[in-house]
């Protein structure tokens, strides 16, 4: 018996080129599948922490509670995907703390998951979040009437030249009007975010307590904000007003050079886009 010969390489090639056109049939098969964009192409460095950041004071403003502040504790998990022609969408699990704790042996700790979707380096962000860990609703309202109560025994007009002060020191007395320039600043923080800038309350440098015809509370502040990539101090005049589990009214207007829609804006808690407040 003779032994068998091995394939003929025109043969091989055959085989070969019917596989390829095989595979390439099968894809065009299921065209309307797009392959989704690699989870690092195009990814700013630190996107987690600042989509989470983000998520963070669009729940401040939303839940429109200085007792109920929150920041970053630290990301858990996440993964973002990058878009040339839409954007960055970020999908996270995050902890958060207690911004002002008043009671040491009170839980300080929550946890947040997040859906942030930034439209290419525009600003506002789009959010949906939920929260737990939170403080009890009964605990909160507490807190924000006695805070309420306070602001308003408060001397008119606030003699303040800033806050925190140039040791960093803020005042108990004066707690509460950092508090309410932070929750306000949550807003203005939220909607100037992209996926590039963020930014933090640096410093309060003026108050105006306004008179109103209801109970509410009217302040005007001047804060300074601090964006982290470029280092820069924006000053913006914020208009707040607020009362008790109501809905917060924020408009503000930023000194800085970009068109008029980017610098200045207005808007009420109870017109933004659906979230969920678990423990709210």
């Amino acid at each position: 018996m003779q032994p068998r010969r091995p394939p003929a390489p025109a043969l091989l090639l055959s085989l070969w080129l019917l596989l390829s056109l095989a595979v390439r049939a099968a894809a065009r098969e299921h065209p309307d599948v797009p392959a989704r964009p690699p989870a690092a192409a195009g990814l700013p460095r630190g996107i987690l922490q600042l989509a989470a950041r983000a998520a963070l004071h669009f729940f401040n403003f939303r839940a429109g509670s200085p007792s109920a502040l929150r920041v970053l504790a630290g990301v858990q998990e996440g993964r973002a995907w990058v878009d040339p022609q839409e954007g960055c969408e970020v999908n996270l699990v995050f902890s958060t703390e207690r911004y002002n704790s008043e009671e040491e042996a009170e839980e300080r700790l929550g946890k947040c998951s997040a859906r942030v979707f930034f439209k290419n380096q525009k600003p506002r962000p789009a959010i949906n979040v939920t929260c737990t860990g939170l403080t009890e609703k009964m605990k909160r309202q507490e807190r924000d009437y006695l805070l309420y109560k306070q602001v308003k025994q408060l001397k008119s007009p606030l003699d303040i030249v800033s806050i925190p002060d140039s040791h960093g020191h803020i005042d108990p007395s004066l707690r509460p009007i950092w508090d309410l320039a932070f929750l306000g600043s949550s807003y203005v923080m939220w909607e100037k975010t992209t996926q590039f800038l963020h930014y933090y309350l640096a410093q309060l440098t003026s108050v105006k307590q306004l008179k109103t015809d209801n109970d509410g509370i009217d302040f005007d502040f001047t804060v300074l904000l601090h964006e982290f990539s470029t280092q820069e101090i924006i000053p913006c005049r914020i208009h707040l007003f607020w009362y008790p589990s109501k809905p917060l009214k924020v408009q503000y207007h930023c000194q800085e050079l970009q068109s008029p829609e980017e610098a200045s804006g207005m808007e009420e808690a109870s017109a933004m886009a659906p979230t969920e407040l678990s423990n709210f």
